[in-house]
């Protein structure tokens, strides 16, 4: 009789093991399965809150792409570096497109990402090697979105705060990581009045500007956040009028986030380094 109650007893713990096991397996799908639901059945909520994702974060290495169309012509900077979302700093090199013969055409540019600011080294012709060009954020009819040849990661996230329309496509992997895809389309105007606190004054008036000078205020955009709610992935779509033509220019901005955490020192140009004479265009 022991001996069978013995048998018994291992044998409700041999179950009751398993069934823990099965139990965490099937919980850990349903988790998955219960945030895809809530990301379902509220896409834009979801979207929204991802700038608060990257602060959480602290910094991450980025890499960047912009694509501009203009007619039947298409050019691509591509961009890479680190940045630090609490502080709104970072840096990126950025590689211009080569010339028709295979050769560059340029110097890779440096990028100092600040608040209301951008520093640029090997700028172009006319500034002296060891100078640094600075450029008011304020003052760009884009807010900066375009002008320096990649997006401000952070102001890239915050356009987020002005989704208007979201829809969760489903589930795919960036480079290696589990993420949800979503596709909508945000408001510059209303990301403007949404900016964190955090990016509050810059940001807003650098939003509010770009929300006048693009051909519309609207973004669209596909996003892929990871399961903390992170940014991997933005693709986001700008139009602007320019050029003597008057032609409208398609700019497809790209943005890769990883290896959050990176450590972020940024120093930024002093007076007597920052060149204040005429730039070639």
């Amino acid at each position: 009789m022991a001996e069978r109650q013995r048998r018994q007893t291992g044998g409700t713990a041999l179950a009751a093991g398993l069934l823990v096991c099965a139990c965490a397996t099937a919980c850990s799908g349903g988790g998955v399965a219960a945030e895809d639901s809530r990301a379902a059945h509220d896409p834009v909520r979801t979207v929204r809150q991802a700038p608060e994702a990257l602060l959480a974060a602290g910094s991450s290495q980025a890499r960047t792409a912009m694509e501009m169309a203009a007619g039947g012509t298409r050019v691509t900077i591509r961009g890479e570096g680190v940045y630090d979302f609490r502080r709104q700093l970072g840096r990126l090199t950025l590689v211009l497109p080569q010339d028709p013969t295979g050769a560059p055409e340029h110097q890779p540019i440096t990028e100092l990402l600040a608040p209301g600011a951008l520093f640029m080294k090997n700028r172009g012709a006319g500034v002296p090697a060891d100078k640094w060009v600075r450029v008011e954020t304020a003052t760009l009819s884009d807010g900066n979105l375009v002008t320096g040849g990649a997006t401000d990661p952070f102001a890239a996230a915050e356009v987020l705060r002005g989704t208007r329309t979201a829809t969760f496509v489903g589930r795919t992997q960036v480079a290696g990581v589990a993420v949800r895809h979503f596709r909508g389309t945000a408001d510059l105007a209303l990301a403007a009045k949404n900016v964190s606190a955090t990016g509050e004054a810059a940001l807003s008036t650098a939003l509010k500007a770009a929300a006048k000078g693009f051909a519309t205020a609207d973004v669209p955009f596909d996003v892929y956040l990871d399961d903390q709610g992170r940014v991997r992935k933005l693709r986001q779509s700008f139009s602007f009028v320019g050029g003597h033509g008057k032609k409208t220019v398609d700019v497809f901005s790209t943005t890769l986030l990883y290896a959050f955490g990176t450590p972020v020192n940024v120093t930024l140009p002093q007076s007597k380094d920052i060149y204040s004479g005429r730039i070639a265009e």
